[in-house]
């Protein structure tokens, strides 16, 4: 088992598309959800949609949860005030590079802490 990890985005085309690249990187080891776009398949967060991925990536080893931006943000800290657990972890990290981080660490068996601080030193990971 491994830390699973909850991509929350306003887009389920780019959510969808960041979890192929997890998978991509660091197989299937990890369960990567996706809470994308609003409940009528829009743009938009979801409660609904961010709880249940929770859920599905929840494998007793705690799960990470990266928002995009904005709502999502808050969507996803009014989920988790509604149901706190101190095996999810909000995550404030670079949507794209922390994701990738913190899927190529917990392909490593980390745990949760050490998946959480690998996505959020992404901020620190330069490009140019």
């Amino acid at each position: 088992m491994s830390v699973g990890i909850v991509l929350v985005s306003h887009s389920a085309d780019l959510a969808a598309g960041l979890r192929d690249l997890l998978r991509q990187v660091a197989g299937d080891t990890v369960a990567v959800t996706v809470a994308g776009g609003s409940d009528d398949g829009g743009l938009g967060t979801s409660y609904d949609l961010i709880r249940d991925a929770i859920g599905e990536a929840a494998s007793g080893d705690g799960v990470v949860v990266l928002p995009d931006l904005g709502s999502s943000v808050l969507t996803a800290r009014a989920v988790l005030d509604e149901h706190p657990d101190a095996r999810v972890r909000l995550v404030d990290a670079p949507f794209v590079e922390g994701a990738v981080a913190a899927a190529v660490i917990a392909a490593t068996g980390a745990d949760l802490d050490t998946v959480a601080s690998s996505a959020e030193e992404a901020w620190h990971a330069r490009k140019l």
